[in-house]
């Protein structure tokens, strides 16, 4: 789950990324992955990406086949993917939130007057902001930043220092909104404790099948489960989500308290990591009305994050790739 979310190969294209600035490179496509989680975590538009390979900004990827990424020099604040956010997740979750996505491979660190992050490649404000609870606004204004500005890889940012900044970032960073998953370091949690990863890969039947039994619609578990790791339970982001679900620590222990109904979730259990994050879509579809693309809004930003800044551009475009993909799996 992103407030979170991350992509396959999240951590071996960041470490690729100083490359960039000098020349094109080659990437694999892996399963899951789309043009706007690979643009999102090389800090290119996915048109850029799309006319660097002679493709439409609407091609469908194919696992295996080679992108040849761009060369860049900065990245630019505005819209990502949690495609990985096969981006942020968010994933956060975002993130990863982002992503899907993804996030970055270095991780927030924090204290008790706050926290710091480093600038990863790909990342923006907005991906960041989401991940931390806050806004883009009050992020920018803690550090300085001009909101529609360059963010520099390598740069150090404030998740939380005086005034509003610091005000938006505890208060939602430690709180839910009615049935919705904690977002930010509420969602990261104890890096130690579970979900575990587990080499194992689900099918999409099994996927389904979890979810009809738990009240969801196969397809969109389904989507998420191939957005978010192609189900494989082996998958770690950059931002710690882990397995089919991605799903961090802390979010995982917020679902093992609040919606298993005293059945817990086994921790290194592939089933029971898409268990995880069927029970959390359907927290989620029930917090929403039943609205399929509020809750991917929500599995991707964290709820809490969607209802009080709206979507971000990265989560919009990771709800249209859940959606499409639900139709793939035959939602319709």
């Amino acid at each position: 789950m992103r407030v979170r979310i991350l992509p396959p190969l999240a951590a071996a294209l960041a470490l690729a990324a100083p490359s960039a600035a000098q020349a094109a490179f080659p990437h694999t496509v892996a399963a899951g992955e789309s043009l706007y989680s690979v643009a999102a975590q090389d800090g290119l538009s996915v048109s850029q990406l799309a006319a660097a390979n002679g493709l439409s900004p609407d091609s469908q990827l194919v696992s295996g086949s080679t992108l040849l990424i761009p060369p860049q020099t900065t990245i630019a604040t505005g819209t990502i993917s949690s495609s990985a956010g096969p981006v942020g997740d968010g994933d956060g979750d975002s993130d990863d939130v982002g992503s899907t996505a993804a996030t970055s491979s270095t991780p927030v660190s924090t204290s008790p007057a706050g926290g710091s992050y480093v600038v990863q490649p790909g990342d923006t404000l907005s991906a960041i902001a989401a991940r931390a609870g806050t806004t883009v606004a009050a992020l920018a204004a803690a550090n300085g930043l001009d909101p529609n500005g360059v963010l520099l890889s390598g740069s150090a940012l404030q998740l939380s220092g005086s005034g509003s900044a610091t005000t938006s970032f505890v208060s939602t960073s430690s709180s839910t909104v009615g049935n919705s998953e904690p977002v930010g370091t509420v969602a990261q949690g104890n890096p130690s404790s579970p979900p575990y990863p587990t080499p194992e890969r689900v099918s999409a039947s099994e996927v389904g099948q979890i979810a009809a039994a738990n009240g969801v619609p196969p397809s969109l578990a389904q989507a998420v489960g191939w957005q978010e790791s192609g189900f494989n339970n082996d998958l770690v982001s950059s931002a710690d989500a882990r397995g089919v679900m991605q799903i961090l620590p802390g979010t995982w222990d917020w679902i093992q308290r609040s919606l298993t109904a005293g059945a817990p979730l086994a921790p290194a259990s592939a089933a029971d990591n898409v268990r995880g994050g069927v029970l959390l879509l359907h927290s989620l579809l029930g917090a929403t009305g039943g609205d399929p693309s509020m809750a991917a809004a929500g599995y991707y930003q964290g709820l809490s994050s969607v209802r009080q800044n709206g979507m971000y551009a990265d989560t919009q475009q990771y709800v249209n790739d859940i959606m499409s993909l639900a139709r793939h799996f035959g939602g319709g």
